[in-house]
């Protein structure tokens, strides 16, 4: 095994102060948009989780909830995410398509 000199240990020391960790959450959830569909079509998550959308339809659609948040036009592949930082029920839709529909439940 081999040992680190201090000239080593002082760049593995800046490195990880530098370096911001990503930590993934387990709770973080992702929607797809395919077939003019949300799938799946409603989500419980905990407060603090992150929900990503996935365009995966060859025309664009948006993610839009009243007041709480709105996505920018999603072409084929684009993702919009958002934090929910509050409990509580939040029904979105697509703003281009209106007969599209889903739920974020919040714990």
């Amino acid at each position: 095994m081999k040992t680190l000199n201090r000239r080593d240990f002082g760049v593995a020391v800046a490195a990880a102060i530098l370096l911001p960790a990503t930590n993934a959450r387990a709770d973080d959830m992702e929607v797809h948009i395919d077939n003019f569909v949300f799938q799946p079509a409603e989500l419980k998550i905990t407060v603090g989780s992150t929900v990503t959308w996935t365009n995966r339809d060859d025309i664009p659609h948006t993610v839009v909830s009243a007041g709480k948040f709105r996505s920018k036009t999603l072409d084929t592949d684009d993702k919009f995410s958002f934090t929910f930082t509050n409990a509580g029920d939040y029904k979105y839709f697509c703003s281009l398509h209106p007969h599209m529909t889903g739920m974020i439940k919040v714990e």
